[in-house]
């Protein structure tokens, strides 16, 4: 279906937010495409022309990782959504500022959580410690102006030091552990207004030490039940809790599509995990550059097959403003010249706005 079609969805968005009609923009397409794509940029400072692109709404939201992280930091999220209410795409809410905040090594920011999700899990009550991990989390990011965080990872790992395990990202190696820990984390981080992203489904914890999705591609030759019944488990749980975001796997799991990594195959996104499991929250790409991905062409390519098979953001993470217009770029294309289905990117933007109001900054 061409954008002529699908665009009556955008236009009346437009006029009913603080925007006259007349400052509706001509190129309302790239507007609402702007909601779905995440961009990063490197060191401590932004680049102005990432400021441009926020005031011409056509950023969705922005990633941090520790390079961009110094004493001013809040000072520029401020600046982001400052600049991002003068934009035709503001509509009350404001732009998704994310990072990745999980406890242990793996935090992006000054404050907690201390524990790794591993400490967490073998501590003497999993289901306080995760509660107050959530809540570490959550005071993290508030106190830089951060509304999303990129966790809790809800792996159910396998073997000591695999890929989960050697860096302490997994709650623990039964479902029932991760489900009471990583349902805690959810509940107790959303619960103080931040929004939580559970990773990566449907769950890389029989991922080997070296089975590095980021770095190359990666195939996971479990069984379609033992997936189901172990690595899916935790994610129901979260989600019965009133999960807001998921994020998708890049590897390769036969048993259900032998084809294209979770991030890239409907039958995981739509099929598994809105169908099977009622999801109805947003689903988040992970990294669009990553290595597992190099048989399917470029980011913009990538960008384009993720949002096909039902993938509501874009994370393009490579620390390259670049990265992120052309991922714009390209969906906008898709989206003119039918590739795209208007009315399903349409109730992407949807699903993508409802989270939004979720958060006030």
């Amino acid at each position: 279906m061409k954008w002529s079609t699908a665009s009556k969805f955008l236009l009346p968005f437009l006029i009913s937010t603080a925007h006259s009609a007349s400052s509706v923009p001509s190129d309302y397409v790239s507007v609402q495409v702007g909601y779905h794509v995440v961009f990063s940029y490197p060191g401590l400072q932004p680049p102005t022309h990432l400021f441009d692109l926020i005031k011409e709404g056509k950023v969705g939201g922005i990633i941090l990782f520790g390079e961009n992280v110094g004493n001013n930091l809040s000072t520029i999220v401020d600046q982001f959504q400052s600049t991002y209410k003068e934009s035709p795409s503001y509509a009350g809410t404001p732009l998704l500022i994310m990072t990745d905040q999980e406890g242990g090594e793996v935090r992006r920011l000054p404050g907690g959580p201390d524990m790794s999700a591993k400490q967490v899990g073998q501590s003497s009550d999993p289901q306080d410690a995760a509660t107050q991990a959530g809540n570490a989390a959550a005071g993290a990011l508030q106190a830089d102006h951060l509304n999303a965080n990129l966790a809790p990872v809800l792996d159910v790992y396998r073997q000591a030091g695999d890929f989960d395990d050697q860096f302490g990202r997994s709650f623990g190696n039964t479902s029932s552990l991760v489900s009471t820990c990583g349902s805690a984390f959810v509940s107790a981080q959303q619960s103080a207004g931040v929004i939580a992203t559970a990773k990566h489904f449907p769950g890389l914890g029989a991922a080997g030490t070296n089975q590095d999705t980021d770095e190359e591609p990666v195939t996971l030759n479990v069984t379609l039940n033992e997936l189901r019944s172990v690595d899916e488990v935790p994610f129901t749980k979260a989600i019965a809790t009133g999960l807001d975001m998921v994020m998708h796997s890049w590897a390769l799991y036969p048993a259900l599509d032998s084809t294209y990594p979770s991030g890239l195959s409907q039958k995981w996104i739509q099929g598994e995990l809105r169908a099977r499991l009622g999801f109805t929250g947003v689903t988040i790409t992970d990294a669009i550059e990553a290595g597992a991905l190099e048989a399917f062409g470029t980011d913009a390519e990538r960008a384009v097959l993720a949002s096909q098979a039902g993938m509501d953001m874009i994370l393009a993470s490579a620390r390259n403003v670049t990265q992120g217009e052309s991922v714009v770029d390209a969906l906008v294309s898709a989206l003119n010249d039918g590739t795209l289905s208007g009315d399903s990117f349409s109730e992407a933007t949807n699903r993508i706005l409802a989270v939004r109001k979720k958060v006030t900054a």
